[in-house]
């Protein structure tokens, strides 16, 4: 059930001190939410202050479904936006991406947590073509591992699968992408517009639905009420 966007909510969003993370908090808590942001170090917290966030210091690569169960009480919507990075290694792309990314859907559930919001990227499916030789295969993989394990599960989830990313302005603009025209020119998508895209998640919009996206000319919210129903994994 999509939920009333007037109504305000405890957000925990994990990897709160990420580049789409610190533009969407300001967002969530101008428009009336409780936000807390999940980050390794305390020398990232004056920033998530800053951009309208309690800090939560903790490494959920560490923790087990028990302690993020935990965490997670009391909160309305969880948003995983966190990610090992293009440069780690396989073993920690997995550990992150695939394997704490699962145990945090698991807790939301034991949680009570109601929305998921994932963070994703446009290939992210089965067929992603990523050759097991580049650097982000294990990363492709583990996406898709963990995409495929939120649409399995019993929460009210959103899957944000945006293009490539930039820094350009976005001004919350946006259009849906097929799958099969993931690698067309134009896919480019402005971080700015993902973090509106997690607030019209977090609103309710595109709920249970995998939304892959760049930037356009339509309405966030728009764009997700209209994406498909069952998306290609």
């Amino acid at each position: 059930m999509v939920q009333t966007q007037q109504q305000s909510r405890t957000v925990t969003v994990i990897g709160g001190h990420g580049a789409v993370a610190l533009r969407a908090t300001p967002m969530l808590a101008e428009a009336g939410h409780t936000v807390r942001s999940v980050i390794r170090s305390d020398s990232q917290a004056d920033d998530v202050r800053s951009a309208g966030a309690e800090p939560v210091v903790t490494d959920v690569t560490t923790l087990d479904v028990a302690e993020l169960t935990d965490l997670f009480a009391g909160q309305d919507v969880v948003v995983w936006s966190a990610g090992a990075g293009g440069s780690a290694s396989p073993e920690r792309t997995t550990e992150v991406d695939r394997d704490a990314a699962v145990r945090t859907m698991e807790a939301a559930a034991a949680a009570g947590v109601g929305r998921y919001i994932m963070v994703s990227w446009i290939g992210s499916s089965r067929e992603h073509g990523v050759p097991a030789s580049a650097d982000l295969h294990a990363y492709a993989e583990a996406k898709v591992a963990a995409d495929a394990a939120l649409m399995d599960s019993d929460l009210d989830w959103t899957i944000l699968g945006p293009g490539r990313l930039t820094s350009d302005p976005g001004e919350g603009q946006i259009r849906g992408v097929s799958f099969d025209d993931r690698l067309a020119p134009g896919t480019d998508t402005s971080r700015e517009n993902v973090a509106a895209a997690v607030a019209a998640a977090v609103d309710g919009h595109g709920s249970r639905r995998f939304v892959r996206f760049a930037d356009g000319g339509a309405p966030v919210a728009e764009v997700f009420d209209d994406a498909p129903d069952d998306p290609r994994l």
